[in-house]
């Protein structure tokens, strides 16, 4: 187990303007997570922020991983930091913000489509495979006729927010639970009706 390294990749957008958007949810994620390992973001040979370290003493180390390009160009850097690493598309955890989940769900998913998801979809074109874990962060759907790609790019809302730290939590105990029993068993915990 300590041996192990796993590359979880937060999918958001670069620069202060988008760091409280609901498409950067996967990055709120990934600092929930650097917060608990007392890790700091860095730049990185590869075109992401990197932070190192292990949650549990002789636990798997943790790359987390923030893409330095726009969410549809994810791709790219996702492949660079799995190459810097030695790592394969099984070490991967990408977590990413979901349209079709209510927010405050989370669902964890191991292969498969990218179900219109642009960030998704570049990093399964720049990896050549869709063969990767994804923890999928419910936004939910955009009120009324909003259009979607404005929804995201817009903050949670002030009563979202109040829950916010909750979901992120949950996320960050997702990521954690792949990496302590699997993905199948990471599944039958999150998704257990509670």
């Amino acid at each position: 187990m300590a041996d192990r390294t796993l590359v979880v990749v937060g999918l958001g957008n670069p620069g202060p303007d988008y760091a409280g958007n609901r498409h950067n949810v996967g990055q709120m994620v990934l600092d929930e997570l650097a917060s608990r390992m007392g890790a700091t973001f860095k730049k990185h040979k590869t075109p992401n922020q990197v932070a190192e370290g292990r949650l549990v003493p002789g636990g798997p180390r943790f790359v987390l991983a923030k893409p330095g390009s726009f969410m549809n160009t994810s791709g790219g850097p996702v492949s660079s930091v799995l190459g810097f690493y030695s790592a394969t598309p099984a070490d991967l955890v990408v977590v990413h913000d979901e349209l079709d989940l209510p927010f405050d769900t989370v669902r964890l998913k191991g292969s498969g489509g990218h179900g219109g998801h642009n960030g998704l979809r570049d990093i399964i074109k720049a990896t050549g495979t869709n063969e990767f874990s994804r923890v999928r962060v419910g936004i939910g759907r955009p009120p009324g006729r909003q259009d979607p790609a404005d929804y995201v790019l817009r903050d949670f809302s002030a009563a979202e927010k109040k829950s916010l730290p909750i979901l992120l939590a949950d996320a960050a105990d997702a990521v954690e639970a792949i990496a302590e029993l699997g993905l199948v068993a990471a599944q039958q915990r999150v998704h257990a009706p509670s």
